[in-house]
């Protein structure tokens, strides 16, 4: 079906990137390719300013360590950890890699959705490629 697949996951409670991971496999063609996506969400100045200079190595280092566990039965999938908006970084993401399908769960959407819109529903609606949502 899809020969390059990618997973934005969070570590938001109510996701589970496993089932995201099962849909992807089942979706992928035999040679197809799998990239799981973790956007580490830039902090304010103010914030930053307090914590250790290494502090975003750290995290990365963190984030692909849970991602390897995550994932360590599959030969298919990669992992890239980048800096940035989530909704937008995935979907510059999912232009420059040539992505034709991407699997992001959800979860239920709350009044706060309604004026701000959760990250899903942003790659929904602008996404070029197929986007399959997991809840």
């Amino acid at each position: 079906m899809y020969s390059n697949i990618l997973i934005p996951v969070s570590f938001e409670a109510g996701r589970d990137a496993h089932q995201a991971i099962e849909m992807a496999n089942i979706m992928c063609e035999q040679d197809g390719k799998i990239t799981i996506l973790h956007v580490l969400e830039h902090l304010p100045q103010y914030a930053s300013d307090l914590l250790p200079e290494d502090h975003v190595e750290v995290a990365k280092q963190t984030i692909i360590e849970k991602l390897e566990r995550l994932v360590a039965d599959a030969s298919n999938i990669d992992i890239e950890v980048v800096e940035g908006h989530s909704a937008r970084t995935i979907l510059d993401y999912t232009q420059s890699h040539k992505n034709d399908c991407i699997v992001i769960t959800s979860h239920r959407p709350g009044m706060q959705d309604l004026f701000i819109g959760s990250t899903a529903a942003r790659v929904v609606r602008h996404a070029q490629c197929s986007v399959h949502v997991i809840r």
